[in-house]
């Protein structure tokens, strides 16, 4: 293939911009699908993204338009999937910056399109939706040019929707985001920025080729982990699957290689010619890091193999999680799962539950903190059951974020209302324009990772976009609150909190605690506790047998009798303190909504 006929170009936006809609006019006006089989959003092929209407994988197709071959890839918007973009502007020379006419520039947009920058991609400026009644596109081309710096003039206005202006935005791909640039001398370099496992193929890698030429039959070298294999298969996806003999430098597609081991073929390995590999692998991908842990447990004790067998699976296809064995007195065997995100977490859990068939107990999410001892060690803590005792920890810090909000300036009071209750500082605010402002607020993770955005959402009538970025650590009072059953602690229910939030946390647990756990034969005291010290406590009353209803006659002597005999013996069963708790108790406490 010529490859100055080659254009890879990626679709950027914010949340609900258009990014699907309009690579589904692009397969429509490059033939791709015909008429029969076109449907919304086609390229979203998970049941969870059609449920939820947003983009979670993203997604490459190969489009022939006139003489041109277009490599288009549609990404997710989300900020928890921001790793899915990364790794899709690592396969591309250009992007499409996707901006809404109604709502103009969000937070996401800015971080993609600085992402980008970065990259050195050429950005193609699109105005989306100018077809709505509420779109103003000349003011927010104009807030265009004055945030991202792309002349106004040169801000394509389209609608994806209705097809308007769509031909001029491939024109202008066609005219605008260079050829690839790597030659076709070189020694095979093809880097791997997707996969995914098929249950009869075994791992099917999306790879952009930088250098050298793929064949069907050759031997290829995953240069990371050194593994050897035939590639069975190379082809490209149009969208359908479809098998050609070679993959040349500068094009997009996929190889299937009889990998069935997922840790070989993890998106940023390099594919290289086994007898005549090159001389260094590409740089691959900076490795994500965790942002929000959470354990993963099955409700039934024999399905931990199944659960591990899902994690391997999914850690293949979305390389942004981790997860390694722990074990809760309480929930027996699970996984300690990374994440970088509340709604990331959320997905993982949902696709456990509905690709692999699990029923698993999701614990309370946290954040990792570094806890210095009094010997003076660091040590890196994810869960409460981790934390040394009070008396061994010299300090704790915990994870900061930088928050760039964007919202309409008549929200500005009850946003820093919502960050300053939350523990935040102002650090910056911008008039984007005389209508929009941009708040950045310095906040403690703990806080944003339960129910930040949604009071966001709802403070803001749905208005205001969230983006964030990792910010250091910093040292802050927080403690740990246990919850005791009859006086013994049970670390399912444990939480590092900051002392001021310790007693609104022990009331809540305790109160629904006692709601759940049936009634025993003997009062069970449920207790918040920070050390030795109860700050709250909750009874789950007993109840009473009736042991004289076989009793009949009026000598009160024999009733009395039997009472005192039920007295003794539920002395000795409090004293032997066994609380029965069901399974559905701690699923309902812990299981996230």
């Amino acid at each position: 293939m010529d490859q100055s006929r080659i254009r890879n170009v990626a679709i950027i936006a914010h949340i609900d911009h258009g990014k699907s809609t309009l690579a589904d006019r692009f397969l429509e006006l490059c033939s791709a699908v015909t008429p029969r089989e076109m449907r919304a959003q086609y390229l979203d092929s998970m049941e969870l993204e059609r449920e939820r209407g947003i983009t979670i994988k993203l997604q490459s197709v190969r489009l022939s338009y006139g003489p041109w071959w277009i490599n288009l890839i549609d990404t997710p918007g989300h900020v928890d999937f921001g790793y899915e973009v990364s790794r899709s502007l690592a396969a591309c020379e250009g992007v499409i910056l996707l901006v809404d006419a109604a709502q103009g520039i969000e937070a996401q947009t800015l971080a993609n399109c600085t992402m980008a920058l970065e990259h050195d991609l050429t950005i193609v400026a699109a105005l989306n939706k100018v077809d709505l009644p509420a779109a103003d596109p000349d003011r927010v081309a104009a807030e265009i040019e004055q945030v991202i710096g792309i002349p106004a003039e040169d801000v394509l206005r389209i609608s994806a929707k209705t097809g308007e202006g769509v031909p001029e935005l491939l024109e202008a791909v066609t005219e605008q985001v260079p050829a690839p640039s790597r030659g076709a001398d070189g020694r095979l370099q093809a880097l791997v920025f997707d996969s995914h496992f098929d249950n009869y193929r075994g791992v099917v890698s999306s790879v952009r080729v930088m250098q050298g030429t793929l064949r069907t039959g050759s031997q290829v070298r995953f240069m990371q982990t050194g593994a050897i294999h035939g590639v069975q298969e190379v082809g490209v996806r149009t969208p359908a699957p479809s098998r050609v003999g070679e993959l040349g430098p500068g094009e997009v597609g996929y190889l299937i290689a009889g990998v069935k081991n997922t840790a070989e073929a993890r998106a940023g390995e390099t594919v290289t010619d086994a007898r005549d590999p090159a001389p260094a692998p590409l740089p691959g991908y900076r490795e994500p890091k965790a942002m929000v842990f959470c354990g993963l447990y099955p409700v039934d004790g024999d399905e931990y193999l199944n659960l591990r067998d899902a994690l391997d699976r999914l850690r293949l296809n979305d390389s942004s999680f981790s997860y390694f064995p722990e074990t809760s007195t309480a929930l027996g065997f699970g996984y300690r799962c990374g994440f970088l995100g509340l709604l990331h977490m959320e997905i993982i859990t949902q696709r456990l539950e509905r690709e692999f068939d699990l029923d698993i107990i999701a614990t309370k999410p946290s954040v990792e903190y570094r806890v210095r001892t009094t010997l003076g060690e660091v040590l890196a803590v994810d869960s409460p059951s981790r934390l040394p005792p009070a008396g061994e920890v010299a300090a704790i810090a915990e994870p900061m974020l930088l928050l760039s909000i964007i919202a309409p300036a008549g929200y500005t009071g009850r946003l820093m209302d919502l960050c300053q209750t939350r523990r935040g500082r102002l650090d910056r605010m911008d008039y984007l324009s005389t209508e929009r402002v941009e708040l950045r607020y310095r906040l403690p993770l703990s806080e944003v990772v339960t129910d930040f955005y949604d009071q966001l959402k709802s403070r803001t009538r749905g208005y205001a976009s969230l983006d964030y970025e990792a910010d250091g650590y910093e040292d802050a009072d927080l403690v740990r609150v246990d919850i005791l059953l009859q006086y013994e602690p049970v670390d399912a229910f444990s939480a590092i909190v900051h002392r001021s939030g310790a007693y609104a946390y022990g009331r809540t647990m305790t109160a629904k605690l006692r709601e759940l756990i049936p009634r025993q034969q003997f009062d069970v005291p449920i207790q918040a506790a920070i050390g030795s010290r109860v700050i709250a406590r909750e009874t789950v009353k007993a109840y009473r047998k009736d042991v004289t209803a076989k009793l009949y006659g009026g000598d009160v002597t024999r009733k009395r009798k039997v009472l005192s005999r039920q007295k003794a013996g539920k002395r000795r069963m409090k004293a032997i303190g066994n609380v029965d708790v069901p399974p559905e108790a701690f699923i309902s406490a812990m299981r996230i909504d």
